[in-house]
């Protein structure tokens, strides 16, 4: 029982002593909140807006796409010698193969007409006459003989120009 009322009286004081100090905060709390006063920066106000009248109407407009090809026409010199691809043909079969992947197996000759026989990666072989394209650079046959093709390429040179350079496919020796 003496320890009922131990445990009574110990609870009884620390209650009290925790009303006076929460008492203590929040008058230091009322306190700060009487004497301190936020600073609120006054707003700038939005600036006048000026309208801009465009007076340029008659004038050429520097958007046009014609203009902008002469200027690029004009910092370009090198493309301008007409060396460009036609775009626009159907493509052949043997444009997909890149040159170096075609090997010249054998030729044929019927009525004045001389074919090339490429064989293109294993995956079979095809007959070209001149006038022909293959290869991935726009390479149109120009010259078929009993042992090479003549090749003339369009490519796209390191300034972004058209260029063009002959390629020659020689008739490869079978080994037995």
């Amino acid at each position: 029982m003496t320890r009922l009322l131990y445990m009574t009286f110990i609870s009884f004081m620390l209650t009290g002593c925790g009303k006076n100090e929460v008492q203590e905060v929040q008058h230091w709390l009322n306190k700060t909140k009487l004497e301190t006063r936020p600073s609120i920066l006054k707003l700038v106000g939005p600036k006048d807006f000026i309208p801009y009248t465009y007076d340029k109407k008659n004038e050429l407009d520097p958007f046009n796409p014609a203009k902008l090809q002469t200027a690029l026409a004009k910092m370009n010199p090198g493309s301008a010698h007409g060396i460009k691809p036609d775009l626009d043909r159907r493509r052949e079969a043997l444009e997909s193969f890149p040159l170096d992947s075609l090997k010249m197996v054998g030729t044929l000759t019927h009525a004045a007409n001389h074919y090339a026989l490429l064989e293109a990666d294993s995956k079979g072989v095809y007959q070209v006459k001149v006038g022909n394209y293959i290869g991935q650079n726009f390479g149109l046959i120009t010259k078929v003989s009993d042992d090479s093709v003549e090749i003339r390429e369009i490519f796209l040179d390191s300034g972004g120009d058209w260029a063009e350079r002959t390629q020659k496919l020689e008739l490869q020796e079978v080994k037995k």
